[in-house]
């Protein structure tokens, strides 16, 4: 089972890879108006650096191929994504597990809404953008495009290997969190040089609680933060969605935040349900109710765990 269940997760972050090439593809294209060539030639340049990537390997290429008529073939191809279940699954399981798998999901459910073709084209003629066109150095947005790729890329299989601990702990699984990361090196469809780094960070923490934690990509993801935000404020601006790369973000700031908004979500969950909270003046796993209207007495719901 601990096989299959890596695979799945495997597929689930290629799932992930591909959409935040999707974006990066269409912030540029549509963004900011680069022609196909252009495009082209970003992605060579990209996979001579950290992004080396079998994906964006085959990006470059495709980007190359046109029809007879010189018009790129990827212009004639219908926007409607398939997909077999995988990242589905992957997603679903997260779920399951109360695993954060936000960039997983956010890709799964864009190859769902570009499936509604029909309803986009009728869409686009009705609902107002109200967007700005882009009037930025191009070559500085390109390379804050890169920087929100290559940290929402961090994100993703740092979700990924939360997926994976979880995993290996409720179902009694022993998984070498750097095999994992050389064997999808070794020939599959996200293989990349990025991997080794995630080899390495699990070479020097045998039992890393998360890969976000480890020394390089700390370094990695503070260097590129001041591009992603850029890239992802600009896209809001533009009219250009990018699910992947602001969902990670938003992983990213929730996960780094020592304070979320989740004790007011827990006053409403008392209030209407009489749910209980914890208090952080008292002990973990006491539980306390508010009879906040004054009416209906202090009886409180039982508690479980999703």
């Amino acid at each position: 089972g601990a096989g299959h269940y890596v695979k799945m997760v495997h597929n689930g972050i290629e799932y992930g890879d591909m959409q935040l090439i999707c974006e990066a593809y269409q912030m540029m294209r549509e963004g900011m108006g680069l022609s196909g060539d252009e495009i082209q030639q970003v992605f060579a340049e990209w996979n001579d650096g950290v992004l080396d990537s079998y994906l964006i390997e085959i990006t470059r290429d495709i980007l190359k191929v046109k029809e007879p008529d010189g018009s790129l073939l990827i212009d004639h191809i219908l926007d409607t994504a398939g997909q077999k279940g995988t990242g589905k699954w992957t997603g679903m399981n997260a779920l399951d597990l109360g695993t954060p798998l936000t960039l997983i999901g956010e890709a799964v459910f864009a190859r769902c809404l570009s499936a509604l073709k029909d309803e986009r084209v009728t869409a686009s003629r009705v609902l107002p953008a109200k967007a700005v066109a882009f009037t930025g150095d191009k070559r500085e947005m390109i390379d804050a495009v890169r920087d929100a790729l290559y940290a929402s890329k961090i994100i993703s299989y740092a979700q990924g290997y939360m997926l994976m601990r979880e995993a290996a702990a409720t179902y009694g699984w022993e998984l070498n969190y750097g095999g994992i990361a050389m064997m999808w090196r070794g020939g599959c469809i996200i293989r990349s040089q990025f991997l080794s780094k995630i080899r390495d960070a699990f070479e020097r923490n045998p039992n890393l609680q998360n890969l976000l934690l480890d020394e390089f990509f700390i370094d990695a993801i503070s260097e590129a933060l001041p591009g992603w935000r850029k890239a992802v404020v600009t896209a809001i601006d533009v009219g250009v969605p990018v699910p992947t790369f602001s969902s990670a973000l938003s992983f990213y700031d929730g996960y780094r935040s020592k304070r979320l908004p989740a004790n007011l979500l827990q006053a409403q969950r008392d209030y209407f349900g009489a749910h209980t909270y914890e208090r952080l003046d008292k002990p973990r796993g006491e539980f306390f109710h508010t009879n906040w209207t004054g009416r209906g007495g202090n009886i409180s719901a039982s508690n479980y765990d999703v």
